[in-house]
């Protein structure tokens, strides 16, 4: 692998990394669109053998296999550095995704879909933390989420792509066009993303922080006293707010067919969702940087359960096209903004080891969701209880990232280091 470039000394404004972050999260956005989008086509291949039951069971594969790229990275990314992390978790999931374009058997789909998930794993939390880290503080909340959008992009190009290629072109092409971008992205990040400057050697330890090595997976600080709150707080915010992505991206374009839509009409709903996704993290970010991110986050998630509450009413198309829009800023907007939430509040020497146990543990969440939909589906209930049992996670996750204590700055020093963000003096503003 290629030596890292420097980080600049001087804050100056960086397009080229800022986009190969953003194409970076545009991997998970593609591949978690991706599986929604074919659903309709995985069920009517008879080759496969996939029930609703199954796809329900494989759709929280990724998830797990995220909880377990999360973990890990949560784990190495104060030993090995966020480039590293970034660019092994994107190379693993490209690769995952060729695999599941070629299984012959839905089981055997479904494990090369867990493969996936560590590799998304990997990359979602470490590439929140590096441009956190490489941000200057005043924009950090833009910067974040104009890099989250890039997430929102590479969703929207999953139901797209499905709408012209679906039903009459294979599934497969959808998760082979999906791998391909990497072969790009993967070596221009070798050459011109520069290390972060909280890479072992680069980073300065915090004052309270355990002994180098006592601390195997980064946990001691996170739940120590002063922060324990903050941490499991978040954890439970990302819980909601997870559960409400993947339980929706995974279900919606099935949920709309069942609701009486076509598949082309289901698949631009889902594509209004993302649209709108992707405008909310911009907006949201650029609105946290001045209003403050508590509050943002917890709007996000009372507009995106609002939504909900009203999709099963049924309204005609000129009013469903624009509440998809708006569900999108509040159900995907919402998590993307919990990120921002996470590595804002944390100081620097954290933030790797605290948002990667955040999804980590938010991806608990990521199972639940599309577990819930394919019971629901399955089950007697009408097609309006998934909309209803979806609000929920809405409304606790407003009401939990409200609890989230601010920092303060009238601290002891070793209370500071753990609570309270400091300045960065790199970034790429």
């Amino acid at each position: 692998m290629a030596p890292p470039v420097p980080v600049p000394s001087h804050r100056i404004f960086r397009p080229s990394i800022l986009a190969l972050t953003a194409l970076l999260a545009a991997f998970e956005g593609y591949d978690l669109a991706c599986y929604g989008a074919t659903v309709p086509s995985l069920l009517a291949d008879p080759r496969l053998g996939a029930t609703k039951g199954s796809v329900g069971t494989v759709g929280s594969l990724v998830p797990i296999g995220m909880l377990l790229g999360a973990a890990l990275s949560a784990a190495l990314v104060r030993r090995i550095g966020s480039r590293r992390l970034l660019i092994s978790g994107a190379t693993l999931f490209s690769a995952g995704m060729l695999v599941c374009a070629a299984m012959p058997t839905f089981t055997l789909f479904g494990v090369a879909r867990l493969v996936v998930g560590i590799g998304l794993g990997m990359v979602l939390p470490t590439v929140n933390a590096y441009v956190a880290d490489i941000s200057e503080p005043a924009r950090r909340g833009r910067n974040i989420g104009m890099m989250n959008s890039g997430y929102a992009a590479g969703a929207l190009m999953a139901p797209l792509l499905a709408t012209a290629l679906l039903p009459e072109a294979s599934w497969r092409w959808i998760y082979v066009i999906g791998a391909l971008p990497a072969a790009v992205v993967i070596p221009l990040s070798v050459r011109l993303l520069p290390e972060s400057p909280t890479t072992p050697g680069m980073a300065s330890p915090l004052p309270s922080s355990p002994r180098p090595g006592s601390d195997l997976l980064g946990l001691r600080v996170l739940l120590g006293p002063g922060v324990r709150s903050v941490t499991l707080l978040f954890w439970m915010v990302a819980f909601c707010g997870l559960l409400l992505v993947f339980g929706i991206s995974a279900w919606l374009p099935t949920i709309m067919r069942t609701a009486g839509y076509s598949l082309g009409s289901s698949l631009l709903q889902t594509a209004a969702m993302w649209t709108g996704a992707g405008v909310g993290m911009v907006v949201g970010g650029r609105a946290a940087d001045r209003l403050g991110i508590k509050p943002v986050v917890g709007v996000a998630f009372l507009t995106g359960a609002a939504c909900l509450i009203l999709m099963p009413l049924r309204p005609g198309l000129a009013f469903l096209f624009p509440l998809m829009f708006i569900s999108g800023m509040g159900l995907i907007g919402s998590q993307a903004l919990t990120n921002t939430f996470v590595v804002t509040r944390y100081p620097e020497a954290l933030r790797g080891q605290a948002i990667g146990w955040t999804l980590a543990v938010g991806r608990l969440g990521a199972i639940s969701g599309p577990t819930i939909g394919g019971w629901v589906l399955s089950s007697d209930l009408t097609v309006e209880w998934n909309f209803y049992l979806f609000a929920i996670p809405g409304v606790l996750g407003a009401a939990l990232a409200a609890l989230v204590p601010l920092a303060r700055a009238d601290r002891s020093p070793a209370q500071d280091a753990i609570t309270c963000e400091r300045p960065t003096e790199t970034g790429f503003v």
